[in-house]
């Protein structure tokens, strides 16, 4: 073809820009039209595959109205070549759920996210989807996962459910997530909770609450009657600071009777440094009383039914014991949880007169200043060095 010939057949595909878009059925179901590649300067034909839609019926309407929504982007100058939107856009939201759902377990597996963040965005999005389900038009494609679906989503969560701020700014912070999941894997090519904005934290009070010493000796009584093993699991978080997710993968091999210490790896530490707890004696007093010493040394301390065993078992059962068994007999408020035995047991250190660093360290608190927060307002005194200092003023 000569020169001319070629410039010619360019400028009239680049007039021509596009086709229709059609659908072909048979073994593979797939809409096809031809758009203009200007780094190509042909038309060049795309291809959309839909056979994973489901049933004959549910293609044909799924390809009717996909045919034209890229109609009247066609008709408004997309360009399929031009613009870097993905196929993905027109996926089956349920599908992109499920992709999401592969991938942070991918994340779990490879010791990226923690089980209680897998389980949250597991859970979190089982929600989304449950509600998506029970609206009049439930959004079927990514597309449609737009601003307005998440404003009426978060709606749903605070007023709808009636749940608290917290709660309401925590399914906010999953739909930035998971909205940057979409983004980053080309279903959508923007974040829709861009501007959407938290509950401001100074308007938050904190749900949790110091237990009392009445009530504390209440939970004790009832312990020693009930459970003791789980009275140990609250020794540990109480006396030793240590939190849920730590203590759920402690062994007893970590633990020095002669030292009384207990050695809290790096690998399982919160701030990943590995750091040595001082043990009461009444806490070795109570596992010699058990039996936890008559164990493997390679045993977790705290496995099934909150005895000493080779299976690893989620903290998230010291919760729900305490949800589900604890304060309903007890009576306790909902701003008791189980966390409220660690702030307790700060706050009672610090108030039977033990020095903050001591207290520091036994929290592995970054700095003297978090400690500090949980220093009652009623035993802070003056420094006695200004009580009677006289300025020029």
């Amino acid at each position: 073809m000569l020169p001319t010939q070629n410039a010619r057949s360019s400028t009239l595909n680049e007039i021509l820009s596009f086709t229709y878009p059609k659908l072909h059925t048979g073994e593979c179901w797939y809409i096809s039209f031809y758009a203009y590649d200007p780094a190509r300067g042909i038309l060049r034909r795309k291809r959309i595959k839909i056979n994973s839609v489901g049933s004959t019926s549910e293609k044909k309407r799924y390809a009717a109205q996909l045919c034209h929504r890229i109609s009247s982007k066609l008709e408004g100058g997309w360009n399929p070549w031009v613009d870097a939107e993905a196929d993905r856009t027109y996926k089956l939201f349920s599908d992109a759920i499920q992709h999401y759902r592969n991938y942070v377990t991918k994340l779990l597996n490879d010791g990226v996210h923690r089980m209680s963040t897998h389980h949250d965005c597991i859970c979190f999005a089982r929600i989304l989807e449950e509600w998506n389900s029970s609206q009049a038009v439930p959004i079927k494609y990514v597309y449609q996962f737009d601003r307005t679906f998440c404003v009426r989503f978060l709606d749903y969560i605070y007023i709808d459910r009636q749940n608290s701020p917290r709660t309401r700014n925590n399914y906010l912070a999953w739909l930035r997530t998971f909205s940057s999941f979409l983004v980053q894997h080309l279903y959508l090519k923007e974040k829709p909770t861009d501007g959407l904005i938290s509950i401001g934290k100074s308007l938050l009070t904190k749900e949790r609450q110091v237990i009392p010493p009445v009530d504390m000796q209440r939970l004790h009584d009832y312990l020693v009657a009930h459970n003791k093993n789980y009275l140990l699991v609250c020794y540990f978080l109480h006396y030793m600071l240590i939190r849920p997710r730590e203590i759920a993968k402690l062994r007893l091999g970590d633990i020095c009777v002669a030292k009384q210490t207990i050695f809290i790896a790096d690998v399982i530490s919160k701030n990943k440094k590995s750091a040595v707890v001082t043990m009461p004696g009444k806490i070795i007093k109570l596992m010699m009383e058990l039996g936890y010493f008559n164990y493997p040394s390679e045993y977790y301390i705290f496995s099934k039914d909150f005895k000493p065993g080779p299976e690893w078992v989620n903290e998230k059962t010291y919760r729900d014991y305490w949800s589900y068994y604890v304060r309903p007999a007890l009576k306790f408020p909902k701003e008791y949880k189980f966390y409220s035995l660690k702030d307790t047991g700060i706050t009672s250190m610090l108030r039977a007169g033990y020095d903050t660093l001591s207290v520091k360290e036994q929290a592995r608190h970054s700095s003297l200043l978090m400690t500090d927060i949980y220093t009652p307002q009623d035993i802070k005194e003056a420094n006695p060095t200004l009580l009677n200092y006289n300025g020029i003023l």
